[in-house]
């Protein structure tokens, strides 16, 4: 059916004008960003299609590739790089209204809650580095690595560098794990131990390595793992 045989009160972007975004559902806002259909499939048949590739998870959706989403039949470059956009614009609105607030750090949750717009449902590893003035202000923060499905390699001198340059009194170190256990395995342990005692000689305190992984964390300063 195509949409303009679709009642209008029953139409995406017709019900949005109405009753306002929130009271679409995920598959309507995509078909608003789709427009039109294609294949014999209406817009909003499309977006389920996309939603449903997904296992109906934005989270998932987010961080599909250009050339993920074009495998769903009638997601051309077009379609596929307006949802992309659209998502991109979604993780960096909320990482820009957590990472804004001015608040001493005092807890691994204020971490978590940060950087899980950056990591949450990636399949890859990424390594990042917040600094932190005297009174654990964040002063800075900056992605040290992405790649990788199973490890994150430390350049411990980089990472010292970088505090010193940014006349940090304090670092966390946060990085992801795509297999859904926040659990640090041998290298990790290793990896933060070194870290620290190399951030020691320079006066430098490694507050906390946290460890993301979707709905829970790890915080090496707790040594627990926590649901968020």
């Amino acid at each position: 059916m195509k949409m303009k045989e679709i009642e209008p009160e029953k139409r995406p972007r017709e019900k949005m004008l109405e009753k306002g975004a929130k009271s679409l559902s995920n598959a309507e806002l995509l078909a608003i960003l789709l427009r039109t259909g294609t294949g014999g499939k209406n817009a909003m048949e499309m977006a389920e299609d996309i939603l449903a590739a997904a296992g109906n998870r934005l989270s998932e959706l987010s961080d599909f590739s250009l050339e993920r989403m074009m495998e769903t039949p009638g997601i051309g470059a077009y379609k596929a790089a307006t949802v992309t956009a659209a998502m991109e614009l979604g993780k960096r609105f909320v990482y820009e209204k957590s990472s804004g607030k001015k608040v001493s750090i005092t807890d691994p949750k204020q971490i978590y809650e940060i950087m899980l717009p950056v990591m949450k449902g990636l399949s890859h590893e990424e390594c990042w580095l917040i600094f932190l003035n005297r009174a654990n202000f964040i002063i800075g923060k900056e992605q040290l690595s992405s790649g990788g499905m199973s490890a994150t390699v430390l350049d411990i001198k980089i990472i010292i560098r970088k505090a010193l340059e940014k006349k940090a009194h304090g670092i966390i170190l946060v990085h992801n794990h795509p297999s859904g256990s926040p659990v640090p395995g041998s290298a990790d342990i290793r990896q933060t131990a070194n870290l620290k005692k190399a951030a020691e000689t320079f006066e430098i305190s490694l507050v906390d390595h946290v460890i993301i992984a979707d709905d829970r964390y790890y915080s090496f300063a707790n040594e627990e793992v926590r649901i968020a």
